[in-house]
């Protein structure tokens, strides 16, 4: 039998320098968390793991006068904790996101406790992780002891996401609503960059697309094509009228035909209903999904990924805002590599030319401090507002050459002028 009892009573299990995994996505289990805050004043050295997750503000433990009782590591920056990170009161691990299941399988990080945000237990005995599955699934296979809150709001979703009541040491009923983000609409810009993406996918091709304008621009842009399947990281609200109008059904996909793949969710309560009781959409362990391999089994594969800056050479860093830890590495490596061995298969960065503030992404170097996520080796098609340009292939004069021509045009003199004093007779001679 199930063994219910309060928030308070729940993570009492909790000690000392236990290290913790935090469910994400849009599940945060805000009501363990806040019990678990409320006995800090009992506990020392206490590490709370999160990978990518929307909470409703700054985690609870992430204050300066915790700093003795929990401490946050990171292994995708969300803004939760972003903060604490930059101020040297929490710290990240680097990792592909499809390896991040490995460091608690092989002990790299030995979790003690997982908590989690399920769903209501179906008839018999199991609950759904809901919207996370991606790093939950290898948490609580490792974890000594599980917390969970019984969430009715969570909704029932097929796959990896299952766990067993009896697998539960203590379970919290709660009335707890998830975290939405509404849809981002995409401006004049993103409505661009969607369109010249959408000109380059092929019908029958098997998207993997992430969060944001940018990526709704190029769902919205998709009514018109044909067979498209979905194998992906994050499943968003931009991909429910084409899963209900047909356009995307999964029927030329080699792994798991007729079905949607994603390791977790995040988006408006339309999102979580259409996935609540939904056979056709399978939630993965994201060792499973983004295992690189797997992802190339799939024709025609289309990783669309953004950045934050690009260099002259190809070189992307979407993690870091210089030496400030932004995010994460997430799968943009797993996808852009399984991406390019998929036959027929593309991959896009995808980015408006300048920041809000106006600066140029595409740069001459990379900010001093920023790190490389997927090297110049790797890149293929880069995407602004202002055009579409294909790198494999070039050196690194013509790749100056083709980014310069879809930077913002208030930077490119100044970028051909790096570009000329670094590359010389070489940059000069390519049309």
């Amino acid at each position: 039998m199930p063994h219910y009892v309060s928030a308070d009573e729940a993570v009492k299990l909790i000690k000392s320098y236990d290290k913790i995994y935090v469910q994400g996505s849009g599940s945060i289990p805000e009501v363990l968390l806040s019990a678990l805050v409320k006995r800090a004043g009992e506990l020392k050295g206490v590490e709370l793991y999160s990978g990518f997750a929307i909470a409703k503000g700054e985690s609870p433990y992430c204050k300066k006068e915790l700093l003795e009782s929990f401490y946050p590591v990171s292994l995708f920056i969300a803004p939760s904790v972003r903060g604490a990170i930059n101020r040297g009161e929490g710290q990240c691990i680097p990792s592909f996101l499809g390896e991040v299941p490995a460091l608690f399988r092989e002990r790299l990080v030995s979790l003690d406790v997982t908590l989690l945000n399920v769903s209501l237990p179906d008839k018999n005995g199991y609950c759904s992780y809901g919207l996370s599955a991606d790093l939950a699934v290898s948490a609580v296979e490792t974890s000594k002891i599980i917390i969970a809150q019984i969430n009715k709001n969570v909704p029932y979703s097929y796959g990896d996401a299952l766990i067993h009541l009896s697998q539960i040491d203590a379970c919290v009923e709660v009335d707890e609503p998830i975290v939405e983000i509404p849809m981002s609409i995409p401006n004049e810009k993103e409505t661009r960059i969607g369109n010249f993406i959408a000109e380059q996918i092929p019908d029958g091709a098997t998207l993997q697309i992430g969060v944001g304008a940018i990526p709704n621009a190029v769902l919205s842009a998709l009514t018109g094509h044909k067979d498209l399947g979905l194998h992906t990281e994050a499943l968003t609200d931009g991909v429910v009228p084409l899963i209900q109008s047909g356009v995307i059904n999964n029927s030329r996909k080699k792994v798991m035909p007729w079905k949607t793949v994603a390791a977790l969710a995040v988006g408006s309560k339309r999102l979580y209903d259409f996935m609540d009781y939904n056979k056709d959409i399978i939630v993965k362990d994201v060792a499973w999904t983004n295992h690189p391999f797997r992802i190339s089994q799939n024709p025609k594969v289309m990783a669309i990924n953004s950045a934050l800056e690009i260099d002259l050479t190809g070189q992307i860093c979407a993690d870091s805002i210089g030496e400030r830890m932004f995010s994460g590495v997430g799968g943009q490596h797993d996808f852009m590599y399984g991406g390019s061995l998929s036959e027929g298969g593309k991959t896009f960065i995808a980015i408006t030319s300048t920041t809000a503030k106006g600066q140029s992404k595409i740069r001459p170097v990379l900010t001093s401090g920023a790190g490389v996520v997927t090297t110049r080796a790797q890149a293929q098609y880069v995407v602004t507002e202002n055009g579409i340009v294909y790198l494999r292939g070039k050196d690194l004069a013509q790749r100056a050459r083709a980014l310069i021509s879809i930077a913002d045009p208030s930077v490119r003199e100044e970028l051909e002028k790096a570009a000329c004093q670094r590359f010389g007779y070489s940059f000069l001679r390519v049309k």
